[in-house]
C-alpha cells in the first residue's frame, strides 16, 4: 500500500465574536484521524488559515467528551507542540495531498467559510478526484467552494454537519456566526442527519466525506482510511 499524504486543516480562532466564550479546535475531530493515519505510517501535515497556534476548545477537554485517544494525545507534549506551530495554508497550497480533512470546532465558523485559499485548494482537490473530508463545524469550509463551472461544489450532494438542534443542545445557538444546517440547505444539498442527535453519522458521496458532530470522529477516521485504501 502506497504511503498517503493527508492535510488536516484546523482553526486559528480562539473565541466567539461576542467574547463570551472561548472556542477553537474540537480536539477529537483532529486526534482520531491523526491517530488512524499515524498507525498506517502515512504523512500528516497540520495547517491552519494563518499558520501558528491552533487553540483547543476547552469544552472538548471536559471528562465526558475527552475519549482515550484524545486524552493520550493531549498529554503528549510533542503533539501539543505540533498544534502551536501549524503551517499556513499559503505554505501548503501548492502541495498535493490524497486527502484534505477539515477538522471542526466552532472557531472554524469564523476562519473557514470565506477563506479563498482554502476554497481554491478544495476545488482543485475535488476536480482532481481526490478526497475532501470535513467534520462538524469544519463542514462550513465547504459552503462557498465553487467548481470551475461556477457551481457550488456541494450542490446536489449528500452532506451532513452539526445540525441546529445540536447547536441548541450545545447552548451555542445565540453565539454562532450562522446556522450551519440552514446554510448547507441553501446550497441545494441533500442534508443527512442522525436519527438521534449527538450520535455518530458519516456520509460519503463520491470523494466528499462529511461527519455530523464530535461523536462521529472515530467513525470518520475509519471511513476516510477505508476510502483512501480503495
Amino acid at each position: 500500500m502506497m504511503m498517503k499524504k493527508i492535510l488536516i486543516i484546523v482553526t486559528n480562532v480562539d473565541q466567539y465574536a461576542s467574547g463570551n466564550f472561548k472556542t477553537g479546535l474540537w480536539l477529537s475531530e483532529l486526534t482520531h484521524i491523526y491517530h488512524a493515519a499515524k498507525e498506517k505510517g502515512w504523512q500528516i501535515t497540520i495547517a491552519s488559515p494563518k499558520g501558528g497556534n491552533t487553540p483547543i476548545d476547552p469544552e472538548s477537554l471536559k471528562p465526558l467528551v475527552l475519549d482515550e485517544i484524545s486524552k493520550r494525545h493531549y498529554e503528549n507534549p510533542d503533539f501539543i507542540n505540533e498544534l502551536t506551530r501549524t503551517k499556513s495554508l499559503n505554505e501548503v497550497k501548492n502541495e498535493s495531498f490524497d486527502c484534505i480533512y477539515l477538522a471542526g470546532g466552532h472557531g472554524t465558523m469564523y476562519d473557514f467559510p470565506d477563506n479563498t485559499t482554502l476554497q481554491t485548494m478544495l476545488r482543485e482537490q475535488y476536480e482532481n478526484n481526490k478526497i475532501a473530508a470535513a467534520i462538524c463545524h469544519g463542514v462550513g469550509g465547504l459552503l462557498n467552494v465553487k467548481l470551475s463551472n461556477g457551481e457550488y461544489m456541494i450542490k446536489g450532494k449528500n452532506i451532513t454537519g452539526f445540525d441546529w438542534f445540536e447547536e441548541t443542545l450545545a447552548r451555542r445557538k445565540n453565539e454562532v456566526q450562522f446556522n450551519l444546517e440552514a446554510a448547507l440547505k441553501e446550497r441545494g444539498i441533500h442534508y443527512k442527519k442522525a436519527f438521534i442527535p449527538m450520535t455518530s453519522n458519516v456520509v460519503v458521496d463520491g470523494q466528499l466525506i462529511t461527519g455530523q458532530n464530535p461523536f462521529s470522529s472515530k467513525e470518520m477516521a475509519k471511513v476516510v482510511v477505508r476510502e483512501l485504501e480503495k
